[in-house]
């Protein structure tokens, strides 16, 4: 017997993909070179303040080499042990990212009550707020990037990553204005407040990438605006022979999936009807890329058969 042969979701398209690769390497080179900097800062100044930032860019490095590990993933073309492609494995990194800050926002906390309570003066605050601003600079500006990368290929992964780093940026922010106002008024204890301010930050953006990366592995259907147009071009389509049911979407990583029942009349021959699903899928090709749609034929006017969709 003839074993069945499953059709590979996208496998047309092998090679399609572009490669998000060099933005993650990117993000790994400025994550090491604002580790070095923010290190350099707190080595001058003694502030836990700027030591809770070079922690984040630690995060951030780390999360950078699980981005590019997972965009390789992700950008191989279906086989024959994943149909639909590889896509979900951005989720996965997307998740890690936000366990790690988990992790690092504990090690901040610890860090800022032991100062709080064992509070020292801070030493050659000017240089070292000088290097700080040198590099959250640089990290807004790669931050910027890919956000607007991840948006544009519709990246978990990129848009995870320059999230975090526009999230350091804002915590550089607070910590810079408070070193600063230590240095000013002398209160030694702010430097260590400051640091669990930006863990309790961290922690919040790691909640949230966790829970955005749970819902998208359990499924979760195309955004509203992706299913407006669907229905958009759906309803260019419908006639008073042509209706649709049943439509239902999903995302995976960059693919888009729609299947949906188009009723046509009893009396169509199957070629006929066969046209109008290939004009029902090139449509809404055109309306979204990256989509693979599935159809399913059927009579208009057919009764419901329980458990069947």
């Amino acid at each position: 017997m003839k074993p069945i042969q499953f059709p590979r979701v996208g496998a047309e398209r092998e090679g399609a993909s572009p490669d998000l690769a060099r933005y993650a390497y990117l993000s790994i080179a400025v994550a090491v070179t604002t580790i070095a900097l923010k290190t350099g800062a707190y080595l001058l100044t003694g502030s836990v303040g700027l030591l809770s930032d070079a922690a984040e860019s630690g995060v951030n490095l780390v999360a950078a080499v699980i981005a590019l590990a997972a965009l390789r993933v992700a950008a191989r073309p279906a086989d024959d042990n994943h149909h639909f492609g590889h896509g979900k494995a951005e989720y996965f990194s997307a998740g890690a990212e936000g366990v790690m800050i988990f992790v690092a926002a504990g090690v901040i906390l610890v860090t800022a009550v032991q100062r709080f309570l064992d509070p020292q003066p801070l030493e050659s605050v000017g240089p070292g707020l000088a290097i700080s601003t040198v590099a959250s600079v640089l990290n807004g500006v790669v931050g910027v990037l890919l956000v607007r990368a991840g948006r544009r290929h519709r990246s978990v992964t990129l848009s995870a990553d320059g999230k975090h780093l526009l999230t350091d940026v804002w915590t550089s922010v607070g910590v810079i204005a408070g070193v600063l106002v230590v240095a000013l008024t002398g209160w030694q204890r702010l430097d260590p407040v400051i640091a669990a301010l930006v863990a309790v930050n961290i922690l919040v953006t790691g909640y949230r990438l966790v829970s955005e990366s749970v819902v998208s592995l359990l499924d979760a259907a195309l955004p509203p605006e992706d299913l407006a147009r669907v229905t958009a071009a759906l309803d260019g389509l419908r006639s008073p022979e042509v209706d649709f049911a049943d439509v239902r979407s999903r995302v995976s990583g960059r693919h888009r999936f729609v299947s949906l029942k188009i009723l046509v009349p009893g009396g169509w021959t199957v070629a006929r009807a066969h046209d109008l699903a290939d004009e029902v899928e090139a449509t809404l090709g055109a309306a979204l890329e990256d989509l693979d749609v599935t159809t399913h034929l059927e009579p208009a006017g057919t009764p419901a058969v329980p458990g069947r969709r």
